[in-house]
């Protein structure tokens, strides 16, 4: 990946954030679970806070955890770096 080593758990989460939000049930259940309204997610879409309540939420289920990083081609492991990078 290109860019600052800053930039890459950015670009991480929000990948991960564009494939959580691409099934409804899992974009209904990420609102449920972390409090965010759709407007907040929206708003702080680049906010590294929200990005790792979002890694967060996908550490705590790890089908979702496995399967989100197949899709955007990482490892489970760089999206819980990522987690770390952003607290």
């Amino acid at each position: 990946m290109r860019g600052s080593s800053d930039e890459a758990p950015l670009v991480t989460g929000l990948k991960a954030l564009v494939w959580t939000l691409g099934d409804p049930s899992r974009a209904q259940r990420l609102l449920d679970l972390t409090g965010l309204t759709p407007d907040a997610l929206r708003a702080g879409a680049s906010d590294p806070a929200v990005l790792g309540a979002l890694l967060d939420f996908l550490s705590a289920h790890e089908p979702d955890l496995v399967t989100c990083a197949e899709a955007i081609g990482a490892t489970p492991t760089d999206l819980i770096r990522a987690r770390e990078a952003l607290q």
